[in-house]
């Protein structure tokens, strides 16, 4: 399939059996066959989805040096910032060129899971932007619940299977800033193709294009969603559940035009990841004789960090 399919989530919330029933398909044959959709009425916000991205132009816009103060290796990239050219993709070497900012899970409950997160990093300068990710966090929390029960209800789960794996999860809300190109790029894009590593990722809006899409045949086919809309794709973790019948689609992020080369690109994906304790071993309703066990039994702590060395945010264990 050489496009992204439109769903509407309202359908889904609606009450009508038949709706939902239709955007349930709609949905989990979208995830099957391209592993990307684009979603409207999503429930997050034009005003919110506005303010989110005027804060983080604002942060990009700081000094390096400020930026600086909020980077700490030892986090892996896993919290605050993180500088131009520290990440690559998992097949390449080359740096992807971007920095980053990302902001995790606010444990507000007695859950011990709380102790393996390490605290945000607040920006001293630019109390709005703080501000901005704590809401729109929540709110892509809560889009993101929503689909991942129409998906249990495709795999003909119970509504809930994901309800208590993704309370309290390792979801990460990243604010991506793709610099102007000021020389030869030579082989290095401004995100190289790559797979994401959670469960499902919410997308919303990009300040200009350059997402593109593996097809089945190699071939790549930009992805744009219209106003009012995002754009949710499947991750490793949910094509490993699944034992590939959902699919975590290849995509990258390219360079533009020379002539827009002196254009800054910003984009703000949430990466919605479970409790490290959840057991990615391939559901039994997904394995067949057509279709035998792909993976091998592991959790999502431990699938995560594989993938964080991979990218080379992470050091291996010695």
């Amino acid at each position: 399939m050489n496009y992204v399919p439109v769903v509407d989530l309202s359908d889904f919330l609606s009450g009508h059996a038949e709706k939902r029933k239709r955007f349930i398909k709609e949905l989990g044959d979208a995830n099957h066959e391209v592993g990307f959709v684009t979603v409207k009425n999503h429930g997050i916000s034009e005003k919110l989805i506005e303010e989110l991205y005027r804060e983080v132009k604002a942060f990009f816009s700081l000094p390096s040096e400020i930026k600086w103060k909020y980077e700490n290796k030892a986090l892996a990239g896993q919290r605050g910032y993180t500088s131009f050219g520290k990440e690559h993709a998992k097949h390449s070497n080359v740096p992807d060129m971007k920095e980053f900012f990302q902001f995790g899970q606010i444990v507000t409950d007695d859950d011990p899971i709380k102790k393996e997160y390490p605290d945000n990093v607040w920006v001293l300068e630019l109390p709005g932007f703080n501000e901005a990710l704590v809401n729109a966090y929540r709110s892509f929390e809560n889009s993101g619940t929503h689909l991942l029960r129409a998906i249990a209800l495709y795999l003909e789960l119970p509504e809930n299977y994901f309800d208590k794996k993704i309370h309290n999860g390792n979801s990460i809300l990243r604010a991506i800033h793709y610099p102007p190109i000021t020389q030869d790029p030579g082989k290095a894009l401004r995100a190289e193709q790559h797979e994401d590593i959670n469960l499902i990722t919410l997308l919303v809006g990009a300040s200009a294009e350059g997402l593109e899409v593996m097809t089945v045949d190699g071939n790549w086919f930009p992805v744009t969603a219209m106003p009012g809309q995002i754009v949710v794709n499947v991750g490793d973790m949910l094509q490993r559940l699944t034992n590939n019948r959902l699919k975590s689609t290849t995509h990258r992020v390219v360079n533009p035009p020379k002539e827009l080369w002196g254009t800054s690109r910003y984009s703000i994906p949430f990466f919605l990841h479970p409790r490290s304790e959840m057991r990615l071993d391939c559901l039994g309703s997904c394995i067949s004789l057509e279709n035998p066990r792909q993976y091998d039994p592991i959790t999502a702590g431990e699938y995560l960090d594989e993938r964080l060395v991979e990218i080379g945010l992470k050091k291996a264990k010695a």
